[in-house]
């Protein structure tokens, strides 16, 4: 077996690259592109490293994305090797993005570098949109490329996001879609006062409960065949001073919708609203909206990855939406048509992080044939 895609993993791995650092990731994908005709464009937004790389003027456009940065990795002691020095154990690879995701990064590098050599006339444009800002708040990373992109009217036909997107072995899974996610910071406002005294203060927990019973109790809509019912979960809810004999003065509560394509977020906001309306309550309200759901239904690029994961390992894929959501909800809006494969996620944002390397190969097989089939 290749130890390309195993060799370009660990030297990324060995990059402590935590959001928003990149560390020279960029630059070594970007020497690797260039010797094969790439164009390598730096996109620096305030704290974020992005590449644009692209070989090719014509179209179809055919994307790889994916991000440098990885999360933070917690508890040291907790490791059984560091995090930034790779190491075989097993047949497995550890290290911090070792599956999320510069494993795919290493694949997806080899897989254009083969195919580039025994097509070097091929059809379209192939392109890398990579940054240092995923785990983050995604505020200077691909939409500040995708923006870039728009305004110049360079065009993305097909997208594949190197997320590990894979359950319990390699292309069990292919993320098709996203939910849509929808952030609510809302405050009831009261009257602080004495517990003794409380017809001279005003409860906003007391307030609140009804109308939060009702918004946890609400069916918002039934989904559909590609996504799953939307979702409201209350992430965080603060009160009070921390005394047992003061009724506070406000209650803020973080919620979250994971919302399918029945609905928008402009209706479910309005119904948020009418229920707090409702219930009579005293507040403010903020929203963030995160993304919105996206959907790659049948044709070239799910073809594509279908028939190159069941050419490389026999798997015959699942499309999925679930789960949480990706950089691949800013580049859907353009037109593109996304999917999302990578490796397994069973240790992804955990401790001892690690992909298994026979898997790096064939992913990077997987990636190679995609890029026949549509450029071909």
């Amino acid at each position: 077996m290749s130890q390309d895609v195993l060799t370009l993993a660990q030297d990324l791995i060995s990059r402590p690259s935590v959001t928003p650092l990149d560390e020279g990731c960029q630059t070594l994908m970007a020497s690797r592109l260039k010797v094969k005709g790439f164009d390598i464009e730096p996109m620096v937004f305030e704290d974020t490293t992005n590449m644009w790389a692209r070989r090719g003027k014509e179209g179809p456009l055919f994307c790889f994305a994916g991000h440098t940065d990885v999360v933070p990795v917690g508890d040291l002691n907790r490791w059984h090797t560091p995090p930034f020095e790779p190491v075989v154990i097993d047949g497995y690879l550890h290290g911090r993005g070792a599956a999320d995701m510069k494993g795919s990064l290493a694949a997806m590098i080899v897989a254009t570098e083969r195919f580039v050599e025994k097509n070097p006339n091929h059809h379209g444009s192939i392109a890398f949109l990579i940054t240092s800002d995923e785990e983050g708040p995604f505020i200077n990373g691909t939409p500040r490329v995708i923006d870039t992109l728009e305004a110049r009217n360079e065009k993305i036909t097909w997208s594949l996001v190197g997320e590990p997107s894979s359950t319990h072995k390699l292309g069990d899974i292919v993320k098709n879609g996203r939910r849509g996610s929808l952030t609510g910071n809302l405050t009831i406002n009261g009257i602080q006062g004495h517990v003794a005294y409380p017809h001279l203060a005003d409860n906003p927990i007391h307030n609140a409960a009804p109308a939060l019973d009702e918004l946890a109790r609400m069916k918002w809509d039934n989904g559909n065949a590609f996504f799953p019912p939307t979702s409201f979960q209350i992430a965080n809810i603060q009160g009070g001073t921390g005394a047992s004999n003061v009724i506070p003065g406000a209650l803020d509560v973080m919620f979250n919708f994971r919302y399918s394509t029945e609905v928008t977020a402009e209706i479910l906001i309005k119904r948020v609203l009418n229920i707090l309306d409702a219930h009579g309550l005293n507040y403010d309200i903020s929203w963030i909206y995160n993304g919105l759901p996206f959907l790659t239904n049948d044709g070239p690029l799910l073809d594509a990855t279908r028939d190159a994961i069941k050419q490389i390992t026999g798997t015959d894929t699942q499309p999925q939406t679930s789960g949480g959501t990706s950089d691949g909800r800013f580049i859907a809006p353009t037109g593109a048509h996304v999917i999302e494969l990578g490796p397994v996620n069973a240790t992804i944002h955990k401790v001892n992080e690690c992909v298994k390397v026979s898997d790096l190969e064939l992913l990077a097989q997987c990636y190679e044939v995609i890029l026949e089939k549509l450029l071909c």
